[in-house]
């Protein structure tokens, strides 16, 4: 495994400014217009040299290809060189044929459930679920086939009566993170706590269930690096 790096220091490298880190990695959206033109860019991608020992999760649809890139080891879940070194290649394929990418297309969904006791009552979810441990974090559980959202348990010291114990966290790209947020508050949400600006915002419904907007790796030091 080459170096680890930051989201910060991601977005502060060179050749990757069509890229976003989230919740699960630096994640891109090439806005193709068409299934075949998608499959071309699949092709392309398939076809670069080294992915055999680390390759990208790609999605695609009728109107872009998505991919993620993230290190998974026995003990680590994050970012390294080889992801940062990997985006500049596709990126670069990207633009030999013709394909934009939208950074603010992007975006992962994480779900967080309360527990006082993690320990008992992941193995329920894990079990309901299919799911596998996060390495390096036994809090999490995450989908083995890379198709579902994360589970994130949350420890919590006492019950929370009269307040949900699952929300929804919703991972956005560092420059759109606060135009998400006001819609949010436009559309009859309200505001429950900025005390984490700019790399988490709670949030409420009209009827007090909350929801997280976050970020990561705001370029010049702000955010979570």
């Amino acid at each position: 495994m080459s170096e680890r790096i930051t989201p910060g220091q991601f977005h502060a490298a060179a050749g990757v400014e069509e890229w976003r880190v989230l919740g699960e990695g630096a994640c891109a959206w090439f806005r193709t217009g068409s299934f075949a033109a998608g499959a071309r860019l699949v092709q392309a991608i398939g076809e670069l040299p080294g992915l055999d020992n680390h390759h990208p999760d790609v999605d695609l649809r009728h109107g872009g290809v998505a991919v993620r890139l993230i290190t998974l080891t026995s003990d680590y879940y994050g970012l390294t060189g080889r992801d940062l070194e990997l985006a500049r290649r596709i990126s670069a394929v990207a633009r030999e044929l013709g394909i934009p990418a939208d950074p603010s297309a992007v975006q992962t969904v994480q779900v967080t459930i309360d527990a006082q006791v993690g320990p008992a009552v992941t193995p329920f979810w894990r079990a309901l679920l299919g799911y596998v441990h996060r390495a390096g974090s036994p809090e999490d559980l995450v989908d083995p086939r890379g198709r579902g959202p994360a589970f994130w348990f949350q420890a919590m010291d006492a019950p929370r009566p009269q307040r949900n114990r699952v929300h929804v966290d919703v991972w956005v790209p560092y420059d759109q993170a606060e135009a998400r947020v006001a819609a949010a508050l436009a559309a009859g949400g309200r505001l429950v706590s900025d005390a984490d600006a700019p790399s988490n915002w709670v949030l409420a419904d009209p009827e007090g269930n909350e929801a997280c907007v976050g970020t990561a790796g705001w370029p010049g030091g702000g955010g979570a690096t």
